[in-house]
């Protein structure tokens, strides 16, 4: 099938025009589920990220979406919320045929929180203020928060729509105007949400998109002298880059980057409960998901219990055509994403790792699947354990106290997020408090709302998206003291 887009198939959108790259050049883009090319979109160059910044800075500085007001930026993104809803069936078919998600979870998770997101970035718009400060001399002091400018969002694979909005929400509602270059493999929900921008009245120029490579188009953006700002989510690796490039530069940036949650599962937790959660955790969006729970703890009382749960219950998620409602896990994003869980899948076993289930691709329709997999009986200074595998892939420990249970969670350089199952109010606040991670979830997982700041520590980066926390990172506060003498 092919996709196309009623402003042309496929093209860059920039000040406010559809346009083919400088070069001409056009790249493939695949159906996880079926390995087949769906479409091609344009592959910009560095001309062509030149032209969106400029088209950024000069609508910027021609003053008209800064100067419009919080509480008018807001009605703009109040219609963008109502345009995600009333196109919501073509967006999460987009999503699902983009990134393999399964259609279920595309409408239910993507579609309807990043309509609730930019509702609420739609709110905040009008809430920045400033503040009067005492100050003993005859004047009259007080601060303003500005936009910063130009904001660069640079955004992954695995959750195009949400993690867009995540940036291109508090950057609008905070004044500035934005370049935004999706992942290279999933670029389609970036170029209908341009479409939509446009018709719920943004102006020309505020928001420019650029389909193409990132160490091309995306290296060009980070480095572009006329960007203020950059906001990237992606793995560890390149954020360390993408910090140290901006850092030389003296801009500012937001880095939200990999994961490998730890999952505690006390002795006292609800079994029952916790297996949902714990399944949940580690397969959702087939593993894709940097909050996502690939390491489980467990009080040993019940370690031997809790895996013969899951050695049953894995096996029967449904794994499948991601267009089936049915279906609970579709494919992986790409050929490299599945052989680098195969690659680790085997490691695990030249450890001496214990397959608990899965453990092996799916051939289904040509596509990228891979059986949901427990794997126990590994030391905890293997890379399996160690690595962030981004995959369907789920480690299983013991431990004998409370001390040692965070020790384990806290011993990857990664610190996202992380997960209690406890019947006990006073542990579950007091191991809350000691784990290295952004966001603690407690008898549940991925418990997300746009209130919510989250981001990581450690090596999972820094800054935070979401709640009035993210309005921080796209303004810059100005003080104005003025003499009353």
């Amino acid at each position: 099938m092919t996709t196309t887009f009623e402003t042309g198939p496929g093209q860059l959108f920039i000040g406010g025009r559809w346009r083919e790259a400088a070069d001409g050049a056009r790249t493939e883009v695949t159906d996880p589920a079926t390995g087949q090319v769906i479409t091609t979109v344009a592959e910009a160059g560095a001309a062509d990220v030149d032209a969106a910044v400029r088209a950024a800075r000069e609508t910027f500085d021609a003053g008209e979406w800064p100067g419009l007001g919080g509480r008018e930026r807001g009605r703009v993104l109040h219609r963008v919320a109502e345009l995600i809803r009333a196109n919501a069936e073509e967006l999460a078919a987009l999503e699902s045929l983009d990134v393999g998600k399964p259609i279920t979870l595309a409408r239910s998770v993507d579609v309807t929180n990043a309509a609730n997101d930019y509702e609420h970035f739609a709110a905040l718009a009008h809430s920045l203020d400033g503040a009067v400060r005492d100050v003993p001399m005859n004047a009259l002091a007080y601060t303003r928060r500005e936009p910063v400018g130009v904001a660069a969002a640079i955004t992954p694979f695995n959750f195009p729509l949400i993690l867009a909005g995540s940036k291109i929400g508090p950057a609008l509602a905070a004044g500035n105007t934005v370049v935004h270059k999706p992942a290279d493999e999933t670029p389609l929900s970036a170029l209908y949400m341009a479409r939509l921008f446009q018709e719920a009245g943004l102006p020309d120029g505020v928001l420019n998109v650029v389909t193409g490579a990132g160490p091309v188009a995306g290296e060009a953006l980070l480095r572009h002298p006329g960007v203020d700002k950059v906001a990237f989510t992606g793995s560890t690796a390149v954020g360390r880059h993408v910090a140290s490039t901006a850092g030389a530069a003296l801009k500012p940036v937001t880095v939200e980057l990999g994961g490998n949650a730890a999952h505690l599962v006390f002795e006292d937790a609800d079994l029952e409960k916790a297996v949902g959660a714990v399944i949940k955790a580690f397969v959702f969006n087939t593993g894709q998901f940097c909050m996502g729970g690939p390491r489980l703890l467990v009080a040993r009382p019940v370690y031997a219990t809790l895996l013969g749960i899951l050695a049953e219950a894995v096996p029967g998620v449904p794994v499948g055509d991601p267009r089936d409602p049915a279906t609970v896990v579709g494919p992986m994003a790409g050929e490299k994403h599945l052989r680098k869980v195969e690659e680790y899948v085997e490691l695990a076993r030249k450890e001496g790792g214990r397959i608990v289930c899965g453990g092996e691709r799916l051939d289904l329709n040509g596509g990228f699947y891979y059986r949901p997999t427990v794997v126990a009986d590994l030391p905890n200074d293997s890379r399996v354990i160690q690595d962030e595998i981004f995959g369907p892939v789920l480690t299983v420990q013991p431990f004998d106290t409370e001390d040692e249970a965070v020790a384990l969670a806290n011993s990857t350089p990664y610190g996202l997020a992380s997960g209690v199952q406890t019947g006990s109010l006073a542990r579950a606040h007091r191991v809350a408090a000691r784990l290295q991670a952004g966001i603690v979830w407690v008898n549940d997982w991925a418990l997300l709302d746009p209130a919510v700041p989250f981001g990581g520590v450690k090596a999972s980066g820094f800054g935070r998206e979401y709640g009035p926390e993210s309005l921080a990172a796209y303004t810059k506060a100005k003080s104005v003291v003025v003499s009353l003498d």
